[in-house]
């Protein structure tokens, strides 16, 4: 395909790289680790990596907190490798996109450690200070991310400092003119070693005004993206994907339409907030309604319309597993991780797979406090504990959507750790990797593995997937999530039963072609269908 971008036309693949693939033993994967399973990611389909952070890091947030730029983690490797890395990629078309984390860095970064020396330090104003108010209170109420205030103060200096996240991951002063140029002059550095771009973490906080209680969206944010597109990836082939948690289609629109000079796509996530309580946190719990998640999904497709573009996920390393979030991780496994396999790679965007997701792996619940890694879900027991909570219901949240679910070890065989490491895990390996396991998948044509490689050379096959129109067929059963595909005369119907329960669907179009479906047996003829637990297909009509 030569029509648009590059980004447009691939599908991309989340390594975590902690859990990925250990080559040394030590139970932590590395680097070198997946330069030995490109092989398995060209087999596969993808035509870019989005890598989780692999800079120099003391790990309080699993390199989200970064304390040299342009170093690498010695537990991951050395800069040789991410070299080798990003060569070995190129040579199979597998462009490497960056985890880049520039609203914070650690406290360990030299310029925080500098920062926090004295108020006339000339990297004090690197960051975001503020004095108390009068009584040796914080500056305002503005609250982390992971529980508790944003502001930690500092003796040396007498001052506050924000952290958005943890007290170890500082915020950035982004508007100094020379942080934003030392930002821009890092991502160069990479730029010039050949990556495919950059995923950018949560960057809709970096305009933040913290004297205003503003923290995502503020009023600079689109300047600064924009000079960082005209000063660094701007007018290159490089893609770039904003996690943006509080953007709208509209807001959607100003980051990733070309004519803005932003950037490429952003993630949306306003279908991942579909079961937890409207007023609650992640950790309050409720049932997907499959209503809402048509009308959401369907509003991203349809509302960007030619300006902006669409990141299309289910999982990430934050997220739980979506078999067992919103699928059946017991009866219906198999179909019902080949069903939103199905239902998102139809859509029109960029998709994304997690690591593991392409084999089903499940969610990993734990009974006790002690089994858990993740700060966010470890901080969040200790708080809802001493509110009141029960220990059970605090532990069924965390198993719902704690992020460990996400960062258990890659299934690659059913032998000793899945195959991940020959020494001990750095995180607890999932037992069912008997079951679920890459050589498995591998062998049998009927595997989810083999959903996802079909679904993947669909893509590449066909310009409808990338640039089709996209439309809901309204009126089904509230379980049923069905849409057609158009493009230049032809017409793609997609159907899918998100439940266990069997659903009537009203074929009215006259079926040309099957093309890809979830159970073996399908024969998909006009008129009233019977579709049973967690069906899909895709068929061509006229």
């Amino acid at each position: 395909m030569s029509k648009g971008k590059w980004w447009q036309n691939v599908v991309m693949y989340q390594i975590y790289p902690r859990s990925f693939q250990d080559s040394n033993g030590d139970g932590i994967g590395d680097i070198q680790g997946i330069i030995s399973r490109l092989d398995y990611l060209q087999e596969l389909g993808i035509g870019g990596i989005w890598l989780s952070p692999v800079y120099q890091s003391p790990n309080d947030d699993n390199g989200y907190d970064i304390s040299d730029y342009e170093a690498i983690m010695p537990e991951f490797g050395t800069m040789a490798d991410m070299e080798e890395l990003i060569a070995e990629a190129k040579r199979r078309n597998i462009r490497i996109v960056m985890d880049l984390v520039v609203n914070h860095t650690s406290d360990e970064h030299k310029w925080f450690v500098e920062a926090r020396q004295s108020r006339d330090n000339p990297y004090h104003d690197y960051y975001v200070w503020r004095d108390g108010q009068g009584d040796g209170d914080v500056p305002n109420d503005l609250q982390s991310t992971f529980g508790g205030s944003a502001w930690t103060y500092e003796p040396a200096v007498g001052q506050y400092y924000l952290h958005l996240f943890s007290k170890k991951q500082p915020d950035l002063n982004w508007q100094n003119d020379k942080v934003r140029h030392a930002v821009y002059a890092m991502m160069n550095f990479w730029i010039n070693k050949g990556i495919g771009g950059f995923r950018m973490d949560v960057i809709d906080l970096i305009g933040k005004e913290p004297d205003k209680m503003i923290t995502g969206n503020g009023p600079k944010l689109h300047d600064y993206l924009q000079e960082m597109n005209q000063a660094t990836f701007g007018g290159k082939n490089l893609m770039t994907v904003g996690e943006t948690w509080g953007a709208t289609p509209a807001i959607a629109k100003e980051y990733s339409d070309p004519a803005r000079h932003e950037l490429s796509m952003v993630f949306q996530f306003e279908h991942v907030g579909l079961d937890q309580q409207p007023d609650g946190e992640k950790w309050d719990l409720k049932p997907l309604s499959v209503p809402a998640l048509k009308r959401v999904l369907s509003k991203w497709q349809t509302a960007l319309g030619d300006q902006g573009w669409n990141s299309l996920f289910w999982n990430n390393h934050d997220l739980p597993r979506i078999v067992s979030r919103w699928g059946n991780d017991g009866q219906y496994h198999d179909q019902s991780a080949k069903l939103f396999a199905i239902l998102l790679h139809m859509m029109k965007g960029t998709p994304y797979i997690y690591q593991g997701e392409e084999i089903g792996m499940t969610n990993y619940p734990v009974t006790s406090v002690d089994e858990i890694n993740d700060i966010e879900s470890i901080r969040m027991y200790h708080a809802r504990i001493k509110a009141g909570y029960s220990k059970e219901d605090i532990l069924r949240s965390i198993n719902a959507k704690g992020r460990d679910n996400a960062r258990t070890p890659m299934q690659w065989d059913a032998t000793a750790n899945a195959g991940f490491t020959t020494g001990a895990p750095w995180l607890h390996v999932n037992p069912n990797y008997g079951q679920y396991n890459v050589k498995d998948n591998l062998a049998d044509p009927h595997s989810i593995l083999a959903t996802y490689q079909r679904l993947i050379a669909l893509r590449q096959a066909n310009d409808l997937v990338v640039w089709g129109d996209y439309a809901l067929i309204p009126d089904t059963a509230d379980n049923v999530f069905a849409y057609y595909r158009t493009y230049q005369g032809e017409r793609w119907l997609i159907a899918a039963n998100v439940s266990a329960e069997t659903n009537e669907f009203a074929l009215t179009d006259a079926v040309t072609e099957h093309i890809i479906g979830n159970y073996d047996d399908q024969d998909i003829q006009t008129g009233r269908l019977k579709l049973r637990p967690y069906e899909a297909f895709v068929v061509k009509v006229r």
